[in-house]
């Protein structure tokens, strides 16, 4: 079809009766499509589920690690759908993600892609549709959680590498594609498909969030060929080529003869000329930076300086995990649990290579498809190493009891140290904390009292989203607020407290001014609608960032969460008299607890 008759028949499709209006959004955005993927959108189980609940992350204490301390990073491990857990992150990490690594169900059609509570074939019609669709609201959410600096890296086979990239180039943009590494991951032959050849690697597809920053640190220099046989002053150096590559017709000024201004020999030209015109490379020789042959046959170098070169280090090789492999990574979890617990782990070494080329000390990394828990070990390693305090967050479910039994229990090892099946004990990374969440849920509707369950239950959300977890007093006049109706959390500097009950809102505004603040306070408020009581703050508002909830998270979760069954999400426009007069009717909400005592 020409583009004359397309425009002809989206016009038509404008104007024609009969059509609901998203009927008609989706024919018209088959027709605009000229390039890309088309597949059909599958529904999945778990987004149904969100059409009626919203999620929240509910801490399980008892399995806290914190001997770590508190200025130890806090590393948090939600046991959930991804989808769901995604949606928690995007209220409470949009925008602070470094890096993310993922490695999805590959969709080989061996049943290793589980949709709807079954496993998906290769008889499966469906099959690369249902991958698609999958994969697609995972990654859009994926998207809005990166850094501006951020990097993405997904493992994939040749089953979807290619509908990967085109779904990739869709969600983040082609022109934010780095590379698809390559990785050997393993060594056996024998293990051919039935045209003989033995697939022996797997990809690692790389975007970044902005097009044009520099996403690799680069590779380490190699300075073993630096010597100083001369003792030159300048230090050591290695001889460096000055061969152009330039015709004589597309760069006349680099053909000429060069002549030694001691010894008179000429070294002629070579056939595509000099790298330098020849006024830098008088400057050369005026530096003394040329080697000059005995011979006029011979081929003069120039000395490049180690010193002149340390801060430029040479590109990130798109060959990655070079000697490590798939089996290395099945070693690594039989030394830990004496057995093997989870097929085709991504071995340590390999993750770690590409987080100290894309991440800082103090990077956000996550994983949302954590498996065996292999990108936290990692995050370990390279903090022991570098001195970091790098915090990862990872997702999985709990089927056959993968979360709990083998990545909370893997990283619980490698945090308080483990034995080894001979016998060798291994120290553990103790410098470290780990928090467990499972997923809860608050129906999606308008009620005051499901949107103050929200806020109760918003709690460890704040927590992870302020990486604060330390309790502490809320004092007024020698009075201590009660838990139910405000809490404050705290670590040096970094403070925030959470207000459920506005009515206490004169008391924590007392508390704050009796104390001698110097550091900025994070106020958290249950308020109606965006207005977060900010008159009754007045005379402290230089010491405090206040935020609405649950707008906030509402807000938030507009753009993730799928359309509501019978109601559009979320209700932002929320009327405040109802929610004040609902909020006054409440018997839990008075300013002394049942005992009398403290508010």
């Amino acid at each position: 079809m020409n583009v004359e008759k397309k425009n002809q028949l989206i016009e038509r499709i404008k104007t024609l009766e009969g059509l609901t209006g998203e009927e008609r959004s989706n024919l018209l955005d088959l027709l605009r499509t000229s390039y890309g993927l088309v597949w059909e959108d599958r529904p999945e189980e778990v987004e149904e589920h969100l059409r009626e609940a919203m999620p929240v992350l509910i801490e399980d204490k008892d399995k806290a690690l914190t001997d770590g301390g508190p200025d130890a990073p806090n590393h948090v491990l939600i046991e959930g759908d991804n989808l769901e857990a995604l949606t928690t992150l995007a209220y409470a990490h949009a925008g602070k993600i470094d890096v993310i690594y993922i490695d999805p169900p590959y969709n080989t059609g061996n049943k290793d892609f589980i949709y709807n509570d079954s496993f998906v074939d290769s008889e499966d019609g469906y099959r690369h549709s249902k991958w698609l669709s999958f994969m697609a609201k995972r990654l859009r959410i994926a998207r809005k959680l990166l850094s501006d600096k951020g990097a993405i890296f997904i493992s994939i086979d040749d089953n979807e590498q290619a509908n990967l990239k085109l779904l990739c180039d869709e969600v983040f943009g082609a022109d934010h594609f780095v590379c698809n590494f390559i990785w050997k991951s393993r060594q056996n032959k024998d293990n051919r498909n039935i045209t003989g050849v033995s697939i022996d690697h797997e990809y690692i597809f790389c975007y970044q969030k902005t097009v044009g920053c520099r996403a690799f640190i680069g590779a380490e220099r190699k300075t073993d060929g630096y010597q100083n046989p001369d003792n030159d002053p300048r230090g050591p150096w290695t001889s460096a080529n000055m061969a152009g590559l330039a015709t004589e017709s597309a760069r006349p000024n680099l053909h000429y003869d060069l002549i030694d201004p001691h010894t008179g020999i000429n070294y002629g030209r070579p056939q595509k000329g000099w790298r330098y015109d020849r006024n830098t490379m008088a400057k050369l020789i005026a530096e003394n930076r040329i080697i000059w042959p005995d011979k006029p046959t011979g081929r003069p170098r120039k000395k490049s300086f180690l010193s002149e070169i340390s801060e430029v280090l040479p590109g990130f090789s798109s060959i990655v995990g070079v000697d490590v492999y798939t089996r290395n990574a099945t070693v690594e979890q039989n030394e830990i649990f004496n057995e093997t617990r989870f097929d085709f782990p991504k071995p340590v070494r390999l993750i770690k290579e590409l987080l100290k080329q894309t991440s800082s000390k103090d990077s956000f990394i996550l994983d949302f498809f954590a498996g065996s828990g292999t990108t936290l070990h990692a995050v370990m390693h390279l903090n022991a190493e570098d001195g970091g305090h790098r915090q990862c967050i990872l997702v999985t479910n709990n089927e056959n009891g993968i979360c709990e039994n083998v990545t909370y229990e893997r990283n619980k090892r490698v945090i308080e140290g483990y034995t080894k099946p001979n016998g060798d004990r291994v120290e553990g990374l103790r410098t470290n904390n780990l928090r467990y969440y499972r997923i809860d849920f608050v129906p999606r509707t308008q009620s005051p009292h499901d949107l103050r369950h929200l806020v109760e239950l918003s709690t460890d959300m704040l927590c992870i989203k302020e990486d604060l977890y330390n309790p502490a007093e809320i004092d007024c006049n020698g009075k201590k607020i009660a838990k139910r109706y405000a809490r404050r959390f705290q670590k040096g500097d970094h403070e925030m407290i959470i207000i459920y009950e506005p009515k206490v809102i004169p008391f924590i505004v007392g508390h704050i001014k009796a104390r001698d603040v110097k550091h900025e306070i994070k106020v958290y408020v249950n308020a109606p609608g965006r207005y977060a009581f900010d008159d009754d703050f007045s005379e402290v508002i230089d010491k405090i960032t206040l935020c609405a909830i649950p707008d906030a998270i509402l807000q938030a979760y507009l753009d993730v969460l799928p359309k509501a069954k019978d109601q559009e999400l979320p209700p932002v426009n929320i009327d405040e008299d109802e929610i004040k007069k609902a909020l006054e009717a409440d018997s839990d909400y008075s300013y002394t607890d049942k005992k009398g005592g403290n508010l």
